[in-house]
Parts: structure tokens; sequence; C-alpha cells
């Protein structure tokens, strides 16, 4: 095999493994856009949840137990 043959089957390789590697990463940042929306539909719920139940001051209002 000479090495012109050599650099065609590592240049293949190399491509197929970045498409597979970049086909990974949109798959990883779709999940992540969705993750990071479940995330900020949860907090809002909390938050709203705290400030339904009047008796309670909302955990982002209180004072840290060291101070």
């Amino acid at each position: 095999m000479d090495r012109s043959t050599q650099l065609e089957e590592k240049l293949a390789h190399l491509t197929r493994m970045v498409e597979d590697l970049s086909d990974v990463v949109a798959r990883q940042d779709g999940q992540i856009t969705k993750l990071e929306h479940r995330v900020s539909m949860l907090l809002e719920r909390e938050a709203q949840r705290e400030y339904d139940d009047s008796s309670a001051i909302p955990l982002a209002d209180q004072r840290p137990p060291h101070w």
C-alpha cells in the first residue's frame, strides 16, 4: 500500500469521525436546550408555589443562617 493510499484512508476515517462527533454535539445541544427549559419551568413553578404560600418568606428572600 503506497503512502497516498494510506493518507486517503486516514483522511476518510478522520472525516467520518468528525461527522459522527458533529452529530453527537448537535444531539446534545438539543438535549441541553430542553433541560434548560425544564429547569426554568420548575424554578418558576417553585417560585409561584412559595408566593402562593403567603405565610412563608420566599426562599430567595431569606437570609442565610450564618447571617
